[in-house]
């Protein structure tokens, strides 16, 4: 027997419930933890100095100076989206739930949660160390995300019992290009830490081929 499989069995002690009002709760909440998330990241650029008595020149260096964090901005905002988009498709399909679904969502949502902290850290310092953290953190949420997935999707347990499988693995496939690619991005950064980002944009075109 494979450790922890009794995880994925069903039993008595483990209901399953299809009531579409819960099922909306759990939507609801989900996306209010994404959109605090992605809030957040705005909320981390600020100016090293008090703008209010700065001359235009001063202003437009300022402005200029943070380069890295607005770039740290887009990356996790554009990361954040994309696990939202596949968040939404997934409890499309989706058709009943159960106490160990909620776990693994609330894990999802903490890693999401966490996802600003990291961003940062990486718009602070750009190094080797910040960079491997941040691909670990949003590896980290990808694994979850196709943990999720993989949970609801086995032999349909919370999915319609006609559903193709084919689709739920293909499903599978496109959640694991990000972490994929960010855990892939950690050997790049002992070479060099741009390198490893620029990497990152790869997970773009994998989505499109496994999808």
């Amino acid at each position: 027997m494979i450790p922890g499989s009794d995880f994925f069995k069903t039993n008595s002690k483990n209901e399953q419930f299809d009531d579409k009002a819960g099922l909306e709760r759990l939507v609801f909440f989900s996306d209010a933890v994404f959109a605090i998330a992605i809030t957040l990241l705005a909320l981390d650029i600020r100016l090293p100095v008090d703008a209010n008595n700065l001359t235009d020149q001063q202003l437009y260096q300022s402005l200029t100076e943070i380069w890295p964090k607005y770039l740290s901005f887009i990356i996790s905002f554009l990361v954040i989206g994309n696990f939202w988009i596949a968040h939404h498709r997934r409890y499309r399909m989706i058709s009943r739930y159960d106490m160990r679904l909620l776990l693994l969502n609330i894990l999802v949502l903490m890693s999401i949660a966490f996802i600003p902290f990291p961003t940062s850290i990486l718009s602070e310092n750009g190094n080797r160390t910040a960079t491997i953290f941040y691909s670990l953190s949003i590896a980290l949420t990808g694994l979850l995300s196709a943990l999720l997935w993989w949970y609801a999707s086995w032999k349909n347990r919370l999915l319609k019992s006609d559903f193709d499988p084919e689709i739920s693995y293909h499903n599978l496939l496109s959640i694991l290009t990000i972490p994929v690619v960010f855990l892939l991005s950690i050997g790049l950064a002992f070479i060099n830490p741009d390198l490893a980002k620029f990497s990152w944009i790869l997970t773009a075109p994998a989505a499109l081929i496994v999808k």
